[in-house]
């Protein structure tokens, strides 16, 4: 009767308009990578106009991360309060009034101000993309959908990089002022874009508005039958009785239901052991996704490829745009591996990998640093294992920590979990960002790339133990995925769990 969810859906297309609509949410995504990339390069032209310090760089660097910070922890209470919809669109105006400073940026505390703002759309950007797709897409297309607002980050990260090459051509006061102010162009596309989607439809059960929901449910489904489903596991999750009327105006809210009362209650001070390890997961898949040097690869890029022996800027500028291309063409192929490989094995493919051409960077750059003369052969290394740990990285841990941190946990949990997940992210980045150019100095440049892959190791045992499966489980059965029944790192989901209902 109900077998509509099994092996035989999974094979099913997912459905245009969910796509449609999740490629919309994750515009704003790729403002979110232009932010990042263009600084790069920007950094390059602003240091040779206004004259900062090192210091000063790499607090114009990490700030935005840490006003992301903020953003994001803001984000969760707000996408709850006004919904998911208009949050993304909050996120649009903040990054049209950053670009807007920061093209104008007559002085370094202008430049401050306008980072910040951007930073702060940076965290509900960052938050609110895979919390949208996550709550629109069915569960064997969940992967996909919910990691194209890290597809897009890397086409923004790629923008950014080329307009530093071809605006990097123009005079020193216009070029960089442009590579930061054109972003406010997309930005108010954007804004007027997302008033064509519909909003979440388990934001909608939340605010009783059970009609609305339906229709979008049908419309995001393949089949009414999906949809019915769906809507009857969505209603439970949320506290009402499945065969409650999706007509009836008078439906009466659950208790603690409204806008997330009690939500950090039950996620920080009494949470179930589900949800606390549903909280070590996201925390954990965060904090190593910048703690093992990502930032400081895609942030640096041009100083560890002089470092290399590139000298010229034309050519640090395009080197760095090969990076930008490399983040793409894996993360589109892991945009295929998701939801047939799975979470759990691309994130020890990935972090494997990530090992081995971090310690191999660290050895290159190390005998580069200790050599008289110029080892063409290690030179040669450092560059091809730069590219090879980006691969390595989006293939897997790039995207599959933006899709598990924004699935994994209950409906009512959902926003202010994803909000905790993403803060940690935002943190960690900082950190690093602010730090690197200290701490290659302090240990050398080949040392800090050690440090990533020693960090890295971590992440691969943390990954193997508190990391379950969550391949093809509906968004209303991860709790038992994350419950003690459970063998945590063998989850096994090669069918839909709905074929128990």
């Amino acid at each position: 009767m109900e077998q509509g969810g099994g092996k035989e859906d999974q094979k099913m297309i997912f459905n245009k308009y969910a796509f449609s609509c999740a490629v919309v949410a994750s515009m704003v995504s790729i403002i979110s990578g232009y932010d990042t990339g263009v600084m790069s390069g920007a950094m390059i032209f602003i240091k040779d106009d206004i004259g900062i310090s090192d210091t000063q760089q790499e607090v114009l660097a990490g700030i935005l991360n840490l006003c992301a910070l903020v953003g994001s922890l803001t984000a969760g209470r707000t996408s709850d309060y006004i919904g998911r919809r208009y949050t993304i669109l909050l996120a649009s105006v903040l990054f049209m009034l950053g670009a807007v400073l920061m093209g104008y940026g007559p002085s370094y505390a202008v430049l401050m101000l306008g980072r910040c703002v951007g930073g702060i759309g940076v965290g509900f950007a960052l938050m609110i993309a895979p919390v949208y797709s996550a709550e629109i897409s069915s569960a064997s297309s969940r992967g996909f959908l919910t990691s194209l607002p890290e597809l897009c980050i890397g086409i923004g990260i790629l923008l950014g990089y080329v307009s530093n090459y071809f605006l990097g051509k123009l005079t020193l006061k216009l070029g960089w002022r442009l590579m930061l102010g054109v972003a406010a162009l997309p930005s108010l596309a954007l804004a007027l874009g997302i008033l064509a989607m519909p909003e979440s439809p388990r934001w909608l059960v939340m605010q009783g508005r059970l009609g609305d929901a339906k229709k979008v449910l049908l419309q995001v489904s393949n089949t009414t039958q999906e949809a019915e489903l769906r809507f009857r596991e969505i209603k439970v999750a949320v506290g009402f009785d499945e065969n409650c009327h999706d007509d009836d105006e008078n439906v009466k809210l659950p208790q603690k239901s409204h806008h997330g009362e009690g939500v950090w209650k039950e996620l920080l001070v009494r949470p179930t052991p589900e949800v606390r390890w549903m909280l070590i997961a996201a925390v954990g898949i965060h904090f190593f996704e910048h703690a093992t040097g990502i930032e400081a690869v895609m942030l640096y890029s041009p100083r560890i490829f002089k470092k290399a022996g590139i000298t010229s800027k034309d050519k640090l500028l395009l080197a760095t745009v090969g990076i930008g291309l490399t983040k793409i063409i894996f993360l589109v192929i892991a945009l295929f591996l998701l939801d047939k490989v799975g979470r759990r094995r691309l994130l020890q493919i990935s972090t494997g990998g990530m090992i081995c051409g971090l310690t191999l960077l660290g050895f290159s750059l190390t005998m580069v640093d200790r050599s008289s003369e110029k080892l063409l052969w290690a030179l040669s290394l450092s560059i091809v294992t730069t590219y090879a740990y980006v691969a390595f990285f989006n293939i897997g841990l790039g995207p599959v920590s933006w899709v598990y941190g924004s699935e994994i946990f209950p409906l009512k949990l959902r926003a202010q979990g994803a909000s905790i997940g993403v803060a940690v992210n935002r943190a960690t980045n900082a950190a690093v960002s602010m730090t690197f150019i200290s701490i290659y100095k302090a240990i050398t440049i080949g040392g800090s790339f050690f440090m990533f892959a020693g960090i890295s190791i971590l992440a691969w045992v943390f990954f193997y133990f508190f990391l379950p499966e969550t391949k093809g489980v509906p968004l209303e059965e991860m709790e038992m995925v994350f419950s003690k029944k459970s063998s945590g790192k063998n989850v096994a989901t090669e069918t839909d769990p709905r074929q128990k209902a």
